[in-house]
């Protein structure tokens, strides 16, 4: 009898909108960009996450970060779909370059790639300049969605 009434007990818990959320995405809830990137990283108000899709269907959302006092930028992809399961899953974040006279820079690019439960990055690089960031997740059967910014933006002190 004790065992029923804890299985209804877990299964209420995880009860979420109408449905029964599995295990892995209970605890794929508890992680959040803040908390990955780490202490004094804020989500940027401005065009600051972008939804991972392929053909419509969301698979995560990637999240630009920034930290003021170190003028540091965080990116994160965090996955909706796939949760638990390892899928190959990418954040990248693209640094412009200072400029210097009479000569071109490539831009930083510092990107975390692998196979992941939950979310990959975090990414983070001093960027007192504009930025570009992007995510990928691939599914188990390999459809690739994406997710980011192309163009430079989030110059100097992001809000």
């Amino acid at each position: 009898m004790r065992k029923s009434v804890t299985t209804v007990a877990v299964a209420a818990s995880l009860a979420v909108g109408g449905f029964i959320a599995s295990p892995a995405q209970a605890i794929a809830a508890r992680y959040t960009p803040e908390g990955v990137c780490g202490a004094g990283y804020g989500r940027v108000t401005h065009d600051g996450s972008r939804d991972v899709a392929y053909r419509g269907v969301s698979y995560g959302r990637v999240y630009l970060l920034y930290n003021r006092a170190k003028q540091s930028n965080c990116v994160v992809t965090l996955k909706t779909r796939y949760t638990g399961s390892k899928t190959t899953a990418s954040a990248t974040l693209i640094v412009q370059p200072k400029p210097v006279k009479d000569t071109k820079q490539d831009p930083i690019r510092r990107s975390d790639s692998g196979k992941y439960q939950f979310y990959a990055g975090p990414v983070r690089e001093y960027a007192p300049r504009c930025v570009k960031y992007s995510g990928v997740i691939i599914s188990p059967d390999g459809k690739a969605a994406y997710g980011g910014r192309t163009n430079w933006d989030n110059c100097s002190t992001p809000s």
